[in-house]
């Protein structure tokens, strides 16, 4: 029997999760950390990968993925982290991931939509656990970035760091300036 950390590596299970991570959060972390005591590895989805530089979608793909990698370093869990962009074609979204990514046996969501399509395709879904919704929200961080309030303790110190590296703050500052000045 071929074994990994104790495993028997020929019932790898394998999940999916998918996020716009815009940008990842303690939420976000804490539910993959509860995804991790569930299965072997974990792919996750960077959606809408093709946007950035826009006040809801300020962080590039790349960014996102650094944010989610360094962070994911944490949990004892194989993982790949993979941009996804849009289609706009709801029917072949699931063979699009699959096209994507390596074979899942899962994939854990909250989004009804997303769900369905993922049934639709004859994946097995699970919802993922959801952690203080109202306070680890993208919207509410971005928000927080923008008026000066504290933020960088709903998000993961490595993400923090990105931020600051690839001038994050700054970013979404001057994208969300009234252009009439």
């Amino acid at each position: 029997m071929l074994q990994r950390k104790g495993r028997d590596i020929s019932k790898i299970s394998r999940a999916f999760y998918i996020g716009r991570f815009q940008p990842y959060h303690i939420g976000h972390h804490t539910v993959l950390s509860s995804i991790a005591g569930e299965v072997d590895e974990i792919i996750v989805g960077i959606g809408s990968a093709q946007r950035s530089h826009e006040p809801e979608n300020p962080f590039t793909a790349g960014e996102r993925v650094v944010m989610v990698s360094r962070s994911l370093k944490s949990l004892d869990i194989d993982y790949y982290v993979i941009p996804i962009e849009d289609i706009q074609r709801n029917a072949v979204w699931v063979s699009h991931l699959r096209s994507m990514t390596p074979h899942f046996d899962l994939a854990y969501t909250n989004n009804p939509l997303v769900l369905r399509l993922f049934e639709e395709a004859g994946v097995v879904v699970k919802r993922s656990p959801m952690y203080q919704r109202e306070v680890y929200s993208g919207t509410a961080i971005r928000e927080r970035m923008l008026t000066g309030a504290e933020w960088e303790h709903l998000v993961p110190d490595a993400v923090a760091r990105v931020i600051g590296e690839v001038g994050g703050l700054s970013r979404l500052q001057e994208i969300c300036a009234d252009d009439l000045r």
